[in-house]
């Protein structure tokens, strides 16, 4: 089975790394890499890096994927690109994509923040079908979790990375098996809520109001504080926020 791999961060360097080192058991051959070109991307999980050391060919540009006529699967892992159906076609088998947020309540962007700004007690990652309807495909595995008291944003998403790699190793060998079931997610949204945020939502809820009671400016800061992006402020004055200011109200 061919693989075309497209990713970025820790978590898709993890995963893309499972792949080259146990293509012998999975029977499967990762042929091309994409890489998300995210500017807080360390030398050490860089996937070029990682793909260079293995011969493979590392592109940026995903009108190259249509120069492969054999991909069975396209596996995406924190890409950054919004794929065509044209692209997405190039998969014989299917196109997957991990989305590091429970399906269907957290599609989109800052799952992370806005989950801890809605008070949720649970938190997930899913892997899904890829469409070109954001984190809008069939799902086809997800892991759940309980969300820390009084968690940080940068907590949940560290702990998200863990359990997106743990169920990835874990169920990857079944779908390129094709050993799996799709459900799609407005069957899901008959028991779960659905939400979707985008990314410059996150300017809004940086502006904590100190109006607000201490636990919803504190909440509001949890969720938004997560250096080195920029710091959530007051809406009244402009004034950044800082650990020293969360530990003095």
């Amino acid at each position: 089975m061919k693989i075309a791999f497209m990713g970025g961060k820790k978590v898709g360097y993890d995963c893309l790394n499972y792949l080259i080192e146990n293509s012998k058991k999975l029977n499967t051959e990762v042929v091309c890499v994409f890489e998300n070109k995210s500017k807080l991307i360390s030398k050490t999980e860089s996937l070029s890096e990682l793909a260079k050391e293995h011969g493979l060919p590392v592109f940026n540009d995903q009108n190259e994927l249509l120069n492969f006529k054999d991909i069975d699967f396209i596996i995406s892992v924190q890409y950054n690109e919004i794929l065509k159906q044209k692209h997405i076609d190039q998969a014989k088998v299917i196109a997957i994509n991990l989305h590091m947020a429970p399906l269907p309540e957290y599609r989109g962007c800052n799952q992370f923040s806005f989950a801890i700004i809605d008070k949720a007690i649970e938190f997930g990652t899913s892997l899904h079908r890829l469409e070109t309807n954001i984190d809008g495909g069939d799902l086809i595995a997800e892991k759940r979790f309980k969300i820390p008291n009084d968690c940080f944003v940068q907590d949940l998403y560290e702990i998200t990375v863990n359990e997106s790699v743990d169920l990835f190793k874990n169920e990857i060998g079944k779908i390129l098996n094709e050993d799996f079931q799709l459900v799609n997610q407005k069957e899901l949204a008959k028991f779960r809520k659905i939400g979707f945020h985008y990314r410059n939502e996150v300017n809004d809820i940086k502006q904590i109001d100190e109006t607000w009671n201490i636990e919803k400016q504190k909440r509001f800061f949890r969720a938004t504080w997560f250096p080195p992006f920029s710091p959530p402020v007051s809406s009244q004055t402009g004034k950044p926020f800082d650990m020293n200011w969360y530990n003095s109200i």
